[in-house]
């Protein structure tokens, strides 16, 4: 490279660099993002000059670099026009002036046509016509950038541009997945972005409305408050994105983990005992983009209907202020909201009861947007109000209508409490919406069961759906239950005391309001005890039966329990978590059917009978289960359900007192998982090699069973998930499991323990707070051990290898893994549990296992 081109690659970069280190100090995006592009702007036709181009064509900025707005590490988009028939030389120019330019070191995306070839493509390829939409002339022949201009003009179809680019727009949601609330949005494409900022443009200047927010607001197509809004966010996003560039040191528009920590430093965010600064981060973005959707849905069908008036009109009247027109909820006066503001969610409630409209005309859409302001405390205490709100929860549509009112701000403003959860974020490693998405998700999960299109998918919650009073009241549970989210504290506390005030406030009985709130308080319940205790203990069932207290309160929380779950993540809620806690419905239902009494020799002679009813349907012949009962105490009965006590008895019979290992497994009833039972003479640290074996393997376990009979021997049972990706037959699955794991198990010797994996890029960045908890159980025969952290490969057997260390035995296990976060449980008995020395040796080094 010449010495003049180095000196000035030199001086262009530190001309950046300058501008880069002035940006703190002044925080406007605008005058950032225009200085680039003119330090380009610059370099690009001082070359040409040099070069001699004079006009010999025409160089034009478009795209990003057109508008002027040219982010730290963007490409910059240069289309050099040339005249028809261009003699050699100009193509030996353009040539020359595209390396030099990426010698200077920018990254030049070019693209050299003439004015028809740029009619051609842009005829047939949208960006094209986008892209020249957006042009700005460099250096070059300003007659030639004029014939273009006229040309485009002349002929670019404005009608095929618009609906082009709302295709253009449905398809880019759809593949950022339709909503703003993803855990790593892109700031430019994902709903809400700077893209759907550009369409609004584009389609405006296509259609001569104006290619400014000035413009519009001039023309009347936005008001002054939409224009302030509308600057708001894009300021904000503009910054982001410049930061963003900056701290990545790369053209990079997703908001990735790796950055929203320092970004989030960048922008002043610490955490704070409810939140991290992340979240905080996070929580500004959604705001900027929710109000950019909302902008973006209001201004899209005006400019629309600004644009296809003539098309005729289809009306019908509904009352005396509301009629569709084609195919939309319309008002007869559009001051109405402002005038009689109740008529914001009367028009909510007639679109929920004519779902054949597509939504609110534009001009309407508009004068509800504006009238937001008039959701008041006048307006929250207004009984009508309250009756027209409640009217919502009772009806059909409610998860339409609760998205709508939350997409245009209506549900923040009337419910406070909700505005406060409105994009904010949870980095807790399973939640994967926003707070306010996911209440929504719960809401939906709820109706759906409710509804008869959808009840193949869960046919016995929809029967208690259907079967239960008053189900708006466990919407309602739905819509407070993690209403106080990041206020610090318990937010099932903080809840109910929200979930009660607005009962009240909305004429609920007492019965009812007790309902909700309790429902609120206990929303956490059902799933830690069904996923951390033994729920085919009679004691545990016992217990839970005393506080849910009647069969009305129980087929409501499951319900609750159930689309909470389900509500997090597609990936949390799997088969077996369905299984045990429906299972836990039915015990504790038994349960309060007898009255609440516990009587463990009825349970136990109940088990047993069921049991030989299942072996006789195998042909197995009566009295042959006694060998291996015989050698089993009440506590094996009570852990073990009557299904997994006839499968033992079936394939030990005749193996009770062999010396060698026994390993079996079947598929489980869920069809989403696979039972392991291991049936050996009992030997040191076996439970630390069983969990090495299944962590070598990749084998994910669920819950562990551990039980020594009276003669010795270890009837252990696993419930295990396949390795991921597994494509295979089942069958060689099982075979694999009885075969290695029985080889293992007669090989001895010193555990192999699990190789170290890659820990997930979520928890690298959102590390857990490691949590250890040791302490008797309620019947103080042996101790609990809980323990939370981020889940790692092989965390299990090193776990378990420390507790064979430490002497102790694991009587069950139960492993409950939240995306990226563990949450396990483990019954241990042993003499060191007994000693304080030894608990708090064992607690410090379970913390830095966890830790590592």
């Amino acid at each position: 490279m010449p010495h003049a081109l180095t000196d000035r690659r030199q001086a262009l970069q530190a001309a950046r660099e300058a501008l880069f280190a002035a940006w703190p100090a002044h925080g406007d995006p605008a005058r950032l993002l225009a200085e680039l592009s003119r330090l380009v702007d610059e370099a690009i036709a001082s070359l040409w000059q040099e070069a001699g181009g004079g006009d010999a064509a025409a160089l034009l900025a478009v795209g990003g670099y057109g508008r002027g707005q040219l982010f730290p590490h963007s490409d910059i988009d240069l289309l050099i026009l040339l005249p028809e028939r261009a003699p050699r030389r100009t193509l030996e120019l353009a040539e020359a002036l595209i390396g030099k330019l990426w010698d200077l070191g920018l990254e030049v995306g070019h693209s050299v046509r003439t004015v028809d070839e740029c009619l051609k493509e842009a005829e047939t390829d949208i960006t094209v016509a986008t892209t020249l939409l957006e042009r700005r002339l460099i250096a070059g022949d300003a007659a030639l950038e004029a014939a273009l201009s006229a040309a485009l003009a002349r002929e670019l179809d404005p009608v095929a541009f618009v609906e082009g680019k709302q295709l253009e727009q449905q398809q880019r949601h759809n593949r950022y997945f339709g909503v703003t609330n993803n855990l790593e949005p892109n700031l430019k494409e994902s709903p809400g972005g700077l893209r759907d900022l550009h369409t609004l443009l584009w389609i405006s200047k296509a259609t001569g409305f104006g290619d400014s927010w000035e413009a519009l607001t001039e023309g009347g197509i936005l008001t002054r408050a939409e224009a302030r809004l509308i600057r708001q966010s894009e300021r904000t996003l503009q910054k982001l994105r410049i930061d963003l560039h900056l701290v990545a040191r790369r053209r990079e528009d997703r908001l990735l983990f790796d950055f929203q920590q320092p970004l989030a430093r960048l922008w002043g965010f610490e955490d704070t005992g409810a939140r991290r600064a992340s979240e905080l981060l996070m929580h500004a973005y959604y705001r900027a983009a929710r109000t950019v959707g909302q902008l973006n849905g209001v201004l899209l069908p005006n400019l629309r209907a600004r644009f296809f008036s003539p098309l005729p009109r289809l009306t019908q009247s509904l009352d005396e202020r509301f009629y569709t027109v084609n195919g939309m909820l319309s008002v007869y006066n559009s001051a109405i909201f402002h005038e009689r503001p109740s008529a914001i969610f009367e028009a909510f409630l007639m679109l929920q009861r004519h779902p054949e409209l597509t939504g609110f005309a534009p001009r309407s859409l508009r004068a509800l947007w504006n009238a937001r302001s008039r959701i008041n405390e006048r307006f929250r205490h207004d009984p009508a109000n309250r009756a027209l709100f409640m009217q919502i929860f009772r009806e059909p549509g409610l998860t339409r209508t609760l998205r709508r009112m939350n997409l245009y701000g209506v549900l923040g403003k009337y419910l406070p409490a909700f505005g406060r959860i409105v994009g904010q974020m949870q980095h807790d490693l399973f939640h994967v919406y926003t707070v306010d998405e996911h209440i929504l998700m719960v809401v939906r999960n709820l109706r759906r069961f409710a509804v008869p299109a959808f009840n193949h998918e869960y046919p016995f919650l929809s029967k208690l759906i259907n079967d239960f009073d008053k189900p708006e009241l466990l919407y309602l549970a739905g819509l407070f239950h993690d209403i106080a989210k990041g206020r610090g504290g318990d937010h099932s506390q903080l809840g109910r005391v929200d979930a009660r005030e607005f009962c009240v406030a909305h004429g609920l009985s007492a019965d009812d309001t007790e309902l909700v709130v309790w429902l609120v308080q206990e929303h956490l319940t059902m799933s830690a005890i069904a996923q951390k205790e033994d729920i085919y203990d009679p004691e545990t069932v016992g217990r839970f039966a005393d506080k849910v207290a009647t069969p009305r309160r129980l087929a409501a929380l499951y319900l609750l329990t159930v689309a909470d779950i389900r509500g997090t993540s597609p990936k949390v809620w799997n088969a077996w978590k369905a299984k045990l806690l429906e299972d836990l419905y039915h015990a504790t239902q038994r349960q309060l059917l007898r009255g609440g009494e516990l009587d463990l020799d009825s349970e136990l002679e109940e088990r047993k009978t069921q049991a030989r009813a299942l072996l006789r349907l195998f042909a197995v012949p009566a009295g042959v289960e006694d060998r291996l009962w015989a050698e089993l105490d009440t506590v094996y009965f009570l852990r073990h359900e009557a299904k997994e006590i006839a499968w033992h008895a079936r394939l030990l019979n005749r193996f009770v007192s062999t010396r060698e290992p026994i390993v079996r497994a079947r598929l489980s009833e869920d069809k989403e998982g696979v039972q392991v039972l291991v049936y050996t003479p009992d030997q040191p640290a076996l439970f630390a090699r069983l969990c090495a074996f299944f962590g070598r393997t990749r084998y994910s376990i669920a819950d562990a069973k551990v039980y020594t009979t009276r003669h010795g021997y270890a009837l252990d049972t696993f419930h295990v998930f396949i390795p991921e990706h597994h494509d295979g037959d089942y069958r060689d699955l099982i075979n694999f499991i009885e075969f290695e794991l029985a080889a293992c198990l007669r090989k001895g010797g010193e555990i192999e323990m699990p190789p170290a994996g890659r820990v997930n890029r979520m928890l690298r960045h959102f590390p857990v707070a490691p949590q250890v908890l040791i302490r008797p159980d309620d019947r103080e025969s042996y101790y609990v051990l809980s323990l939370v952290a981020g889940d790692q490969p092989g965390l299990l057997a090193r776990i378990t290898q420390i507790l064979t260390r430490y002497g102790l035995s694991v009587q069950s296990a139960k492993i409950m893994t939240l995306g990226s976060r563990v949450e396990d449980s483990f019954l241990l008995s042993g003499a060191a549990l007994s000693d304080d020395r030894a608990l708090l040796a064992l607690e410090t080094e379970l913390i830095e296992e966890l830790k590592a």
